[in-house]
């Protein structure tokens, strides 16, 4: 019996054969489409204000809140860091508007102005603003008592804020400037050429450091919200990916610490003891900084010059009743250790106290990231490593991180009450004054970085001026 075959079929295996035939005779090839090079993505541009917390270029390199920040952005982005520093404000939000950068890194108050042209991040820090005088001056009480003398940068969040204020202050008048930057005006307020301006908390707790005369007279407005900004017409994807950031950078905690390090010891400004320090930079630092250059090995110079001055004043003959000595106070022991044999000689102190402090800093768990370990070892240097071993198994207990400086600080005072150091290895330490002897050396070196940057210029100028809008 024959193969009946179906039609359709015969004809569909005819077609097959002569397109195989034929694709082999034309030799034809696969088309594929087109490979599409996707284009690398280009720097991140940024732009900032010089200042002590924001941008700032010292001997060690560029420093500052949101230049770590913008740095970290830029990592998380996976692309290159752009950042353009600005001596003028209109200037930076000119630019802003022209879209010549992607965002703005430099703690802008989040003004109800100032919404209808940025779009911001999440808040840094809230911040409170105030009326600067001069101490010494008379002190003013409210607004009332002013009818001029105030002056403030045009366009800022403190021009916006008189504005605002000014229905209920009709005798109340000001100045603003384009030529002069916050800092700037914070210098003539020091110097008694300008009786007030305005400026934020942490503005003033930094301009303190250079400037020991300015003073807060009273509260202006409510606390304000502090953060980066972007032009109201950014893409959506930058603003979700800065979203992003900042969400993980709040589940790692490395905000708090970030404000731990820039403002937390600027709380416990000491008016007297700023002033001293600052003609001790001048009278006494030129003799020992050599040294102290010499011998800083992996340290800034300047934070060991700031501990010298937190021990001895800069005092080469100093001693206390417990038998520590030197410029350094070195023990016996200690000195024994790093081999100083005249615990008086200001070159032998200063080679040594480097030598103890960097051991420290090497004895020091592993799981304390770079930029804390200092601030732990310094701790040590007052009451000794056991102690501070002690303050973080007191943190881990509570919770916290006992490899953030920001959280084991807060546990070193209860180094000095029974109900927890009787629970240590180590026992009853003055944790306390290590916390305060940490945050006063975090301040002279704050100040060295400020003087050493107005040394460069013969003024404060806009160039380094804070951001305080």
């Amino acid at each position: 019996m024959g193969l009946n075959f179906n039609p359709f079929i015969i004809k569909f295996a005819a077609l097959a054969s002569s397109l195989l035939l034929l694709g082999g005779c034309l030799d034809l090839e696969v088309q594929r489409p087109p490979k599409v090079e996707v284009a690398e993505p280009g720097p991140l541009r940024v732009g900032t204000l010089y200042g002590p917390t924001t941008y700032v270029v010292g001997s060690a390199g560029p420093m500052g809140l949101d230049y770590e920040l913008a740095e970290g952005f830029a990592s998380h982005l996976g692309r290159e860091l752009k950042l353009v520093p600005y001596s003028s404000l209109s200037q930076l939000f000119n630019d802003m508007s022209n879209d010549k950068l992607d965002l703005i890194a430099s703690s802008l108050p989040h003004t109800t102005l100032s919404r209808s042209f940025w779009r911001f991040s999440p808040p840094l820090y809230t911040t409170q603003m105030q009326l600067v005088y001069r101490r010494g001056e008379p002190k003013p009480a409210n607004l009332n008592q002013i009818n001029n003398g105030i002056m403030v940068m045009a366009g800022s969040s403190h021009a916006e804020l008189l504005a605002k204020l000014s229905p209920d202050y009709p005798y109340l008048h000001w100045q603003e400037t384009d030529t002069q930057a916050s800092h700037e005006l914070l210098a003539l307020v020091a110097s008694g050429e300008l009786d007030y301006t305005i400026a934020d908390a942490k503005t003033l707790a930094a301009a303190q450091r250079l400037y020991p005369t300015l003073a807060s007279a009273f509260n202006l407005g409510e606390e304000l919200e502090v953060g980066w900004a972007l032009h109201a017409k950014t893409s959506n994807p930058l603003f979700s990916d800065l979203l992003d950031y900042w969400h993980g950078l709040n589940q790692q905690g490395r905000l708090p610490q970030l404000e731990e390090k820039y403002f937390g010891h600027a709380k416990r400004f000491d008016f007297v003891d700023t002033r001293a320090f600052i003609r001790a930079t001048k009278k006494t630092l030129p003799k020992y900084q050599p040294w102290f250059e010499e011998y800083s090995g992996n340290l800034d110079w300047r934070k060991l010059a700031a501990v010298s001055y937190q021990e001895s004043h800069w005092n080469p003959r100093a001693k206390s009743p417990t038998g520590v000595r030197g410029l350094m106070m070195l023990t016996r022991s200690t000195a024994k250790r790093v081999g100083v044999k005249d615990r008086l000689d200001p070159e032998q102190s200063i080679r040594g106290g480097s030598q103890y402090l960097q051991d420290l800093i090497k004895r020091l768990p592993a799981s304390i990231p770079e930029p804390e370990r200092i601030w732990f070892a310094l701790a040590a240097y007052n009451i000794g490593l056991g102690h501070v071993e002690d303050a973080r198994v007191i943190a881990q207990r509570h919770g916290l991180d006992p490899s953030s400086w920001r959280d084991v600080k807060s546990m070193l005072p209860r180094l000095n009450q029974k109900r927890y150091y009787q629970h240590t290895r180590y026992g009853f330490a003055e944790g306390k004054v290590a916390a305060h002897y940490v945050d006063n050396i975090k301040r002279y070196y704050d100040t060295l970085v400020l003087l050493e940057n107005q040394d460069s210029n013969a003024t404060v100028t806009a160039a380094h001026a804070q951001p305080s809008f």
